[in-house]
């Protein structure tokens, strides 16, 4: 079997499974935002069950419309919290005690090798980096598992990505997910499992590869999974007490079935960019050609996280952003923005002319702090880059590393970091 249809057999109480299969599987954690949950609590409300599964294996994390953006959203998230008070819900992450999801929920140790979890958001996969199956699920499915800690699904076929080789200077897990879209396209992987492999996986970052689970949503896929090793472990013991009950090292068999395999050589790829308007329409930096930007954003789900906000200082350190630039920055979580002010990273941004904000998703899905104006462009570290993404259809987003994004708010156009640093 896969290193996938191990931890769903395990959850499922089988011997093993087969691709195409259906299950019903236990789950070891359910994750909404406050968008998914208000839906998810109205479900819940119809099936009138007396208390939720378990407490303490729900997560609900306020963050797409936080801070609360006007009345409206303001009722949304009041709404869940005081769900999470009514049924005690151990995880709930009120605004400035928390941030974005999903680098949340790893932070916080609610995430192990071998679970496995389903969210009310498609960036839910971003966990398969720590080697658990993780997916996103629409709300009604959340309603069942806070009911009955279940979860029904098809077991998906995988596609084995082999990557050999060592990245050079600039190029991060960000470009080698957007190179690898680019080949697989944004329907190549539907319902399908991408695994991350290869002994170019070593030279990457736990930041890394959060990035690229993060975006295997963005080929179709169910999910994206990393085997744990070293560096695995490493994060685990930093979040989670009693990590060595918490970790089920689940492998691949040599002789698992595959649907393809696919091979890249990771010395060979240059930082990317994807323009408008689909994450498969990806070229290297240097032939993106002359494209003036109006605003970066650096930060979110997929590019949040410590790590890529000292590359992006690194970019940013003793320069200014393009006076016909706005940049805005969002650390994933307090604790990272805690971090960044620790580390004098956002000294540096705010010396270079940046905005350092609050923890939220805002601009990302066209909710606030950042929305574009009509026919405006910008690069942006996020995940996708559809039509009206951001704001207006006649916006454009071109996706981009922080390196890159960084750079490109210097130059006052999409830029290779090496034309600025």
């Amino acid at each position: 079997m896969t290193i996938a249809e191990k931890i769903l057999a395990a959850h499922a109480g089988r011997e093993e499974v087969r691709a195409g299969e259906l299950i019903m599987a236990v789950i070891d954690l359910v994750m909404a935002n406050e968008l998914s949950a208000i839906l998810a609590i109205q479900e819940f409300e119809k099936i009138k069950p007396k208390r939720v599964f378990d407490p303490e294996k729900i997560a609900l994390v306020p963050d797409h419309f936080t801070p609360n953006k006007d009345m409206k959203t303001a009722e949304i998230t009041k709404a869940v919290r005081r769900f999470a008070q009514e049924y005690g819900i151990t995880h709930y992450f009120e605004v400035g005690r928390g941030g974005i999801e999903h680098v949340l929920l790893p932070e916080e140790g609610l995430v192990a090798p071998g679970d496995l979890i389903i969210g009310g958001d498609s960036h839910t996969c971003t966990y398969g980096a720590l080697g658990a199956f993780a997916t996103g699920v629409g709300s009604t499915d959340v309603a069942a598992a806070f009911a009955i800690g279940q979860v029904w699904l098809r077991v998906p076929q995988s596609i084995k990505l082999v990557y050999y080789g060592q990245p050079g200077k600039w190029v991060s897990g960000k470009d080698i997910i957007l190179y690898t879209i680019g080949d697989l396209g944004v329907d190549g992987a539907i319902y399908q499992v991408l695994e991350f492999t290869g002994e170019g996986v070593t030279h990457l970052s736990i930041a890394d590869r959060f990035t690229m689970a993060n975006m295997a949503i963005e080929a179709g896929a169910k999910t994206g999974i990393f085997e744990a090793d070293e560096k695995t472990v490493e994060y685990v013991k930093g979040t989670i007490e009693d990590h060595e009950s918490r970790m089920r090292n689940f492998k691949s068999d040599p002789d698992a079935e595959y649907v393809r395999t696919l091979e890249y050589d990771l010395s060979e790829i240059e930082p990317q960019v994807a323009v408008p308007s689909l994450p498969e329409n990806v070229k290297p930096v240097r032939e993106v050609g002359e494209v003036d930007i109006d605003q970066v954003v650096i930060g979110f789900c997929t590019n949040g996280r410590i790590e890529d906000l000292r590359i992006a200082a690194e970019v940013f350190k003793g320069k200014r952003v393009h006076p016909k630039v706005r940049a805005l920055i969002f650390p994933g979580t307090q604790k990272v923005a805690l971090q960044a002010i620790h580390e004098g990273l956002a000294e540096t941004f705010i010396e270079s002319g940046c905005a350092f904000s609050t923890p939220s998703c805002g601009p990302c899905i066209g909710g606030h702090l950042g929305v574009l104006g009509e026919r405006e462009r910008c690069v942006s570290t996020s995940n996708r880059n559809f039509v009206g993404r951001m704001g207006p259809l006649s916006s454009e987003i071109y996706l981009a590393s922080p390196a890159v994004a960084a750079a490109s708010a210097v130059a006052g156009k999409i830029a290779h970091p090496e034309e600025v640093v």
